[in-house]
């Protein structure tokens, strides 16, 4: 177990995957070798200025061992002293194709290998580390490792409506939230929807459409999530979300703040007790370019194993 820390005081932030596969039916997970500490660990980094952690974790897997993924599963926190500083590392669960090739950079890493779980768990240097390794056995154990992304995100600041004298549907982002709009192309690329439903609004479309047309993303506009059509039938907006639920890949939904009381309450009734009592409860529910993730197993019929509210870095 991490040593406590009672201050609850952060002074470097850190992120990084368990990236895992099934090889001739087996679970398998990727363990490095750094040679500056001699240790085997996981593949992680320090958080680099404008970054959230989720980027920081799809950055530093690419730098040390030249993979690109998709985050799955949040998997337990680590909290560990470095000198007199406490650090904290997020990690999560991805999943990698068994014909990628993973490479040590030969800098920070100079091995790597597939293990199994139980290796695995041998080899790790550090105590602390089993700990999210035990939790990711235990949700493959539960057929829920395996899952897809539902990403619902309220769209960046827009201009407000006491200085907008033309159409609604036309009120355009803020200076502020031109750059939300960017720093959620970033954060969208951690889990990479292959789909993105939207209020055909401008607010909203210029929210989602760079993340779109940068991953090429399919784009489908939906009349139903706008403000004024929520408004006269809350019943096809929550419709709309509940299409999230049927669909086999990752998806992001972008939608307006009046909106949202009716997502969440399609979302409650996809997600456990344990994680919809996280769920915001109360206006405005979710902040302008903030967004809910959810991980839902895949290929069956059932409820979210994890739910993240997660808010894009801002300048």
């Amino acid at each position: 177990m991490a040593k406590s820390n009672a201050s609850g005081k952060i002074d470097i932030y850190a992120a990084g995957c368990l990236c895992w596969r099934i090889s001739a039916g087996e679970l398998q997970v990727l363990v490095i070798h750094r040679p500056r500490y001699d240790d085997w660990s996981w593949p992680k980094g320090k958080q680099d200025n404008g970054e959230t952690l989720p980027e920081t974790a799809v950055r530093e897997l690419r730098e040390e061992v030249g993979l690109s993924v998709r985050l799955g599963v949040p998997l337990p926190e680590i909290r560990y002293q470095v000198k007199d500083q406490w650090k904290l590392v997020k990690y999560w669960a991805a999943e990698i194709s068994p014909s990628a090739k993973a490479k040590p950079d030969h800098g920070e890493v100079d091995e790597l290998r597939w293990a199994s779980a139980d290796h695995a768990r041998k080899m790790l240097t550090n105590d602390d580390d089993r700990e999210p390794l035990d939790e990711l056995v235990r949700l493959h154990r539960h057929g829920n490792l395996a899952t897809r992304s539902v990403i619902i995100v309220r769209h960046a600041k827009a201009k407000p409506r006491s200085s907008w004298q033309r159409a609604e549907g036309d009120r355009p982002l803020a200076a502020t939230g031109k750059r939300q709009a960017l720093a959620v192309t970033r954060l969208l690329a951690a889990w990479q929807p292959r789909r993105v439903i939207t209020s055909p609004w401008l607010r909203c479309m210029s929210t989602v459409i760079p993340f779109a047309k940068k991953y090429n993303a399919k784009v489908k506009e939906r009349s139903q999530l706008t403000e004024a059509s929520h408004k006269r039938s809350p019943k096809k907006a929550a419709a709309v979300v509940e299409q999230l639920f049927d669909m086999e890949h990752p998806v992001v939904l972008c939608t307006h703040r009046p909106v949202l009381p009716t997502v969440l309450k399609v979302l409650s009734r996809h997600m456990p007790n344990s994680l919809g009592d996280d769920l915001p409860e109360s206006d405005p529910y979710l902040s302008p370019g903030e967004m809910i993730v959810l991980q839902m197993p895949r290929n069956k019929k059932s409820r979210a194993v994890s739910c993240e509210i997660i808010t894009p870095f801002d300048d």
